[in-house]
């Protein structure tokens, strides 16, 4: 009992950073500065182009990144507290951000480029095969000399 598992981790609260989801600064981090109701919360992200707007939750993602900054804060103090935290380096760093460039840049890529990569894979694992082949053959060999060796030995 005294080992449970906590659900979630990421509260909504202020100076919560989050990445919104869907509307024209999508995949953008912003920081929560004052929650409306339940549903609703003032997010602001200067230091990112998202402007100042009253957004739903259920647009936007928690992240697990936490600013200081006052309930009501205006738009200087959170960009000074954004960029004096680091966020956007440690955002750039993270598995998540990493995904989403990716998965951008397979969605921009052209027909084109797309066959180009089959082609170079398709090469690839064909040397992997024959590798794997040329590995198999020489375990063999190694098998067979040190077999005549042995055979040598109990001679």
């Amino acid at each position: 009992m005294g080992n449970q598992r906590v659900s979630f981790k990421r509260y909504v609260e202020v100076g919560r950073v989050v990445l919104v989801s869907n509307d024209e600064s999508k995949n953008n981090l912003a920081t929560i500065v004052e929650i409306v109701d339940q549903n609703r919360g003032v997010i602001d992200g200067p230091s990112t182009g998202v402007p100042r707007q009253v957004m739903a939750f259920r647009n936007m993602n928690l992240t697990g990144f936490v600013i200081k900054v006052p309930r009501g804060a205006g738009t200087p103090v959170v960009k000074k507290a954004f960029e004096a935290s680091g966020v956007k380096e440690k955002w750039e760093s993270s598995k998540w951000a990493k995904t989403l460039k990716a998965r951008e840049a397979r969605k921009n890529t052209s027909d084109c480029t797309l066959m180009a990569l089959y082609f170079a894979w398709d090469t690839c694992a064909d040397r992997l095969l024959v590798d794997r082949f040329r590995i198999q053959v020489l375990k063999k060999q190694r098998r067979s000399i040190i077999g005549a060796a042995a055979k040598k030995v109990q001679a």
